[in-house]
């Protein structure tokens, strides 16, 4: 009876997503400005957190600049929403318009100097959602695996992995990382971009690495460094970019191929920086609605 209850909410979710996903983005935009009423005016959703965590990050700023900010945040997340339903309708073409990676070559040295598999981080920036297309980019070359945390409703947890599998990556969920690792190592695998959204709050059994970030004492996640230590996998960063509304481009950044060779918390700590650097180009385009400072060391 759970399961066919599970289904049936499935199949609704999919229908109202299917059917606003065949709108044009101009109209899904006017959406998206109502959306910003209702959760920013309406509902104040998250909105305590989202103050608290940008009075944390920009002290600096004056009351007036940081509102002013804050509004430009609900106005990209009204976006994203959006953006996000478009997936499933959204064309191939049209995606990587609108996506828009600059330098796929770069894992092609990589693969040459004999990685089967390759790490990559970035963060909830931009639209991620969007990066669902990195197959195509890589041809033949690779095949790409998101890494994942199932989520609690099993209707959206379907849901989100149908919107993210629709251009060929896989849905790899966290437990399963090692052995699909494992796997790719095989000869008869084929190559894998692993691809982890690196600026998550770690679990509370999982705090073992604290740097400082956007200004405050923060626990930063370090699995993929570990990872890619213990297969010596090439590590690499994922610089987003909000060109304009609807419009995203990232360049592809090698923080290190010899992941062995450095210090201990190398990786992640050049990771956090790149982060770092990347929201404070333009922070409204990052996922301020996070509890990302809930723990203290």
């Amino acid at each position: 009876m759970k399961a066919f209850a599970n289904t049936l909410i499935y199949a609704l979710l999919y229908a109202v997503v299917r059917l606003h996903a065949l709108l044009p983005m101009a109209v899904l935009y006017v959406l998206s400005d109502m959306f910003y009423l209702l959760i920013y005016r309406l509902v104040g959703y998250r909105r305590r957190i989202v103050r608290s965590n940008l009075e944390g990050a920009f002290p600096h700023l004056s009351p007036d600049e940081r509102l002013r900010l804050e509004r430009r945040f609900y106005h990209h997340f009204s976006d994203y929403i959006v953006e996000t339903i478009k997936l499933a309708g959204i064309s191939h073409e049209e995606l990587l318009r609108r996506a828009h990676l600059r330098n796929p070559e770069m894992v092609r040295p990589l693969l040459e100097a004999g990685h089967k598999s390759l790490i990559l981080v970035m963060g909830h920036y931009g639209n991620w959602e969007w990066f669902t297309g990195f197959p195509s980019r890589f041809g033949e070359l690779l095949e790409v695996c998101q890494i994942y945390r199932p989520l609690d409703s099993p209707a959206f947890d379907r849901l989100f992995r149908h919107l993210r599998t629709r251009f060929g990556a896989r849905c790899v969920p966290k437990k399963d990382v090692v052995r699909e690792l494992i796997r790719t190592a095989r000869p008869t695998s084929p190559p894998a971009l692993f691809v982890f959204i690196a600026d998550q709050t770690p679990s509370r059994a999982n705090l073992h690495y604290w740097t400082q970030f956007l200004g405050r004492d923060t626990a930063v996640l370090n699995g993929p460094e570990r990872l890619a230590v213990k297969m010596n996998l090439p590590v690499i960063y994922a610089d987003v970019r909000c060109e304009s509304r609807g419009h995203y481009t990232v360049d592809f950044q090698l923080l290190t191929d010899a992941p062995r060779s450095k210090s201990e918390n190398w990786i992640t700590e050049e990771y956090t920086r790149r982060m770092e650097r990347t929201i404070l180009r333009d922070p409204a385009g990052w996922l301020w609605t996070h509890r990302r400072w809930k723990y203290s060391r």
